[in-house]
């Protein structure tokens, strides 16, 4: 197998392993009331936290899962279409895959609420799509970003190396 299409698999497989971790989190396995379970006790023998404040640190905890799945799944979806789609130089970000990635995030995260709504103890909501969605622009906004420094800074070094 050649460089570029095993490059190709392990882009597309990590992509789908972590679908597949969404899909498990969008189960009546991790509802609200099940991972209130596993942390309330953590979080109270750490912390003494009492029930009260619990319920306000685990609706942020499990928000926080949602960007950090999310903007993980742009990520993998970005890299799994880059190399799939060749572009027309040697560049390593183009606005046709953050587009295609983050499409396909928007997409998952409406999926996934959809589906969630189906489940008793879960529930289906927009605004977590939303939030889904938004996790996808950052990441988005962040390899561009990282691609932009790193191009930048290795033209700097290559205009050092050259002869005078």
């Amino acid at each position: 197998m050649n460089s570029d299409r095993h490059h190709l698999l392990k882009a597309w497989i990590a992509a789908i392993l972590w679908l597949i971790v969404i899909a498990i989190e969008s189960s009546a396995l991790l509802s609200a009331s099940n991972t209130s379970r596993i942390l309330y006790p953590v979080l109270h023998y750490l912390f003494g936290m009492d029930w009260e404040h619990f319920q306000h640190w685990h609706f942020y905890i499990r928000k926080g899962g949602h960007v950090v799945g999310y903007a993980i799944l742009s990520i993998l979806l970005f890299r799994a279409w880059r190399a799939t789609l060749p572009a027309m130089s040697d560049v390593n970000w183009t606005p046709r895959w953050a587009t295609i990635a983050l499409l396909g995030t928007a997409l998952v995260a409406s999926l996934d609420e959809w589906h969630q709504s189906y489940i008793p103890s879960r529930t289906g909501r927009w605004q977590d799509v939303v939030l889904d969605t938004c996790a996808g622009i950052l990441a988005q906004i962040l390899i561009y970003f990282y691609w932009t420094w790193r191009e930048r800074g290795l033209s700097r070094d290559y205009s050092r190396s050259l002869p005078s």
